[in-house]
């Protein structure tokens, strides 16, 4: 992949960070008008034009997301109606604007937010691209693209999506043919293809409740734990890895080691029955499991990650 193809998102760069982009020739997301100008100064200390797109928060938001991530105010991007002004500034710097990046949201299920979230993205650069320095090469239109992770969730209708995308693509195209347009599907591609696997180190029961404690947990895999944003805690879906086809059932709660009653991987939910050496399967969690989690906490030791 050649380096203009990756990009550098997210708030907060540092400038030693942006002056390693510039020099490889990565396109940085801008997002803040103190960004752009420190880019444009490292930019003419290095001698190297700097490949920039703009993040805009848009007006509109990511209906029925999990993490709304345009609209209103937030951290991310440039607020839509401010556009006009950076890229008046842009046109004056020594810079090789790209485009736009807009990221609505984040875990979605609805085909039809989607679809509209889309729609608004691909109109709302087409009106800002009269503004342009230059023609639009890229246009990120995020992701959002969620995942079932439990009971009651239905999958994403995929073909709704892309049937809706081709029709605002057809029109983008007639309007900015030379723009190509990206999509972010992390957690789509990898979220269910990705399970974690701990081991039961002790069995006990508290007062009718049986609790199964295993060698690893929120230290390793925050988002089940329920710590990652979830409102109202909800079990991910668990297996006994070495007792699938067991018929016998019980009702546990599987803890992890911290000395947290936060450290919970299953909160009161039917498996079969486990004893100690039993082996905890995690599914869904082939995206924001481990990098995403405490993994330094209280020096427990580090889960090992095989690709298969």
């Amino acid at each position: 992949m050649r380096p203009e193809n990756i990009s550098m998102a997210g708030p907060g760069k540092r400038p030693q960070e942006l002056s390693q982009a510039i020099a490889a020739g990565i396109t940085i997301n801008i997002e803040s008008f103190h960004e752009l100008e420190t880019i444009a100064q490292l930019s003419e200390k290095t001698g190297v034009q700097a490949h920039i797109t703009v993040r805009i928060n848009p007006a509109f938001e990511l209906k029925a997301s999990g993490m709304k991530m345009g609209g209103g105010s937030k951290q991310f991007g440039i607020d839509e109606e401010q556009l006009p002004t950076v890229l008046k500034r842009i046109k004056v710097l020594n810079l090789d604007f790209k485009g736009f990046h807009i990221y609505s949201g984040s875990q979605n299920l609805s085909a039809d937010a989607i679809s509209e979230a889309q729609q608004k993205t691909i109109h709302l650069a087409i009106t800002l691209a009269e503004h342009c320095p230059a023609p639009l090469k890229k246009l990120n239109i995020g992701g959002g693209y969620g995942i079932p992770y439990f009971p009651g969730d239905t999958a994403l209708n995929i073909h709704q999506v892309g049937t809706a995308l081709a029709e605002s693509m057809a029109h983008f195209k007639t309007e900015q043919p030379q723009a190509d347009v990206i999509i972010e599907l992390g957690r789509y591609l990898v979220g269910e293809a990705g399970i974690y696997v701990c081991q039961i180190i002790d069995k006990k029961v508290s007062r009718g409740q049986i609790f199964l404690v295993a060698d690893g947990g929120l230290h390793h895999h925050l988002a089940a734990s329920g710590n990652f944003g979830q409102v109202i805690r909800k079990n991910y879906p668990i297996a006994i890895g070495n007792k699938m086809a067991v018929a016998e059932k019980e009702v546990v709660s599987i803890v992890g080691p911290l000395c947290t009653p936060l450290d919970i991987l299953a909160d009161k939910m039917e498996l079969p029955v486990a004893e100690i050496g039993d082996f905890v399967v995690v599914y869904q969690s082939g995206a924001y499991g481990y990098t995403a989690s405490p993994i330094q906490f209280l020096s427990q030791p580090r889960c090992v990650e095989i690709l298969v």
